[in-house]
């Protein structure tokens, strides 16, 4: 009886451990399948929902993969805070009230200033170089003007040189020694990074055949690549060159701008006139040195009134040579006239915006026996 009574004390406390066990172990079972289901079915929240607290941060990539940042500009503000910061600032206000493409205002100004330069030479014809800005006066349409605002000694001035050259058939007898007497000039007067200068020759039609440079070996080239043949347009060229070549031609202070022109002064297929020719070169600011082709022994044709004609309005000289080998004799006085001018630039007393022609006449005061050889006048700006 003992044996058996101890028999259903142990059954009994194995069976109870065993339901304490079972009932213990169920917190670990999964869930049953309407749980589940009602887990599937919760709304996930949206990815840019902020994770919850408990979430930890993304670990970040070892230094050896660690991708490059790209940063996000700003997101632009609501139109709620813009309008408060155009409020706080008027000037912001004013410009965001303006229409996107409104028209911008050019204002432009008109500067009535005549710019001359200028030869002096005592009466045996050498150049004066030493004479001050009160020995000088101006007479505007032949009327004193107002103060000369500078002046200077340009002897070192750089250049902007065209060599113009009859191509026509009128001077084909002669035209290899002025060629030669031509390249001689350039390659004396022309200095690698100061001065510049082109070569066109001229018959119907100008032709450049070296644009503006400070080669002297292109020049050269330029120069012997000009071939005699065809009528004469000397007027053309001259306002082709003036108008597309030097006026176009930039430049970054003051500076000397001539013409060489050679030519017997001949024109017989021009478009311009010759007095157009002129207007143009003063309007560039150009001075024209004419050197006659015509070798008669002294005697002047009709052409060489022509040249002369270009040259005094302008403020250069015409050359009529005696024989041929003065050619190159002309062309190194234009040389040292290049290096021995005045400068002076003066305020009108009565400029009007008129585009109409005024006289000018520089007067060396104090001095006698000096001539002072300067552009005859200038055309007034237009508005």
């Amino acid at each position: 009886m003992k044996f058996r009574g101890i028999v259903l004390l142990l059954g009994s406390i194995l069976f109870g451990a065993a339901l304490f066990a079972q009932s213990s172990g169920s917190d670990d079972l999964p869930s049953a399948p309407s749980a589940v289901r009602q887990e599937r079915s919760k709304p996930k929240p949206p990815p840019s929902a902020a994770p919850p607290a408990s979430a930890q941060p993304p670990t970040s990539p070892p230094a050896s993969e660690a991708q490059p940042q790209t940063t996000t500009p700003p997101a632009e503000p609501p139109a709620a805070a813009k309008s408060v910061s155009t409020q706080a600032n008027p000037a912001a206000q004013e410009k965001a009230q303006d229409p996107p493409d409104a028209p911008t205002t050019t204002i432009t100004k008109t500067v009535n200033e005549v710019n001359v330069v200028f030869t002096v030479t005592d009466r045996h014809g050498r150049y004066v170089k030493n004479l001050a800005k009160s020995d000088f006066s101006v007479l505007d349409d032949s009327k004193p003007s107002g103060q000369i605002r500078s002046f200077h000694s340009e002897t070192d001035l750089p250049l902007q040189v065209g060599l113009m050259v009859d191509a026509s058939n009128s001077v084909r007898d002669r035209f290899k020694f002025e060629q030669e007497s031509a390249i001689e000039f350039l390659n004396q007067t022309v200095r690698p990074r100061y001065d510049k200068a082109f070569v066109v020759g001229f018959d119907v039609t100008p032709e450049v055949t070296q644009d503006f440079t400070d080669n002297t070996e292109a020049l050269s080239r330029g120069v012997r690549a000009l071939r005699p043949g065809g009528g004469t347009a000397m007027y053309d060229a001259l306002y082709f060159a003036c108008r597309d070549k030097l006026l176009k031609e930039p430049r970054k202070g003051p500076v000397r701008r001539a013409i060489i022109l050679l030519s017997d002064g001949e024109d017989n297929m021009s478009h311009v006139t010759r007095e157009e020719s002129i207007e143009m070169a003063l309007r560039a600011e150009v001075i024209v040195y004419t050197i006659s082709t015509n070798i008669t022994g002294g005697a002047r044709r009709s052409g060489d009134k022509v040249l002369e004609r270009i040259a005094e309005a302008t403020g250069g000289r015409a050359f009529f040579p005696f024989q041929l080998n003065d050619v190159a004799n002309a062309f190194v006085e234009i040389q040292d006239e290049l290096r021995s001018q005045y400068a002076l630039s003066y305020n009108p007393s009565d400029l009007r915006t008129d585009g109409r022609y005024h006289t000018i006449e520089i007067v060396a005061q104090n001095h006698k026996g000096l001539r002072v050889r300067s552009r005859r006048g200038y055309y007034a700006p237009t508005q």
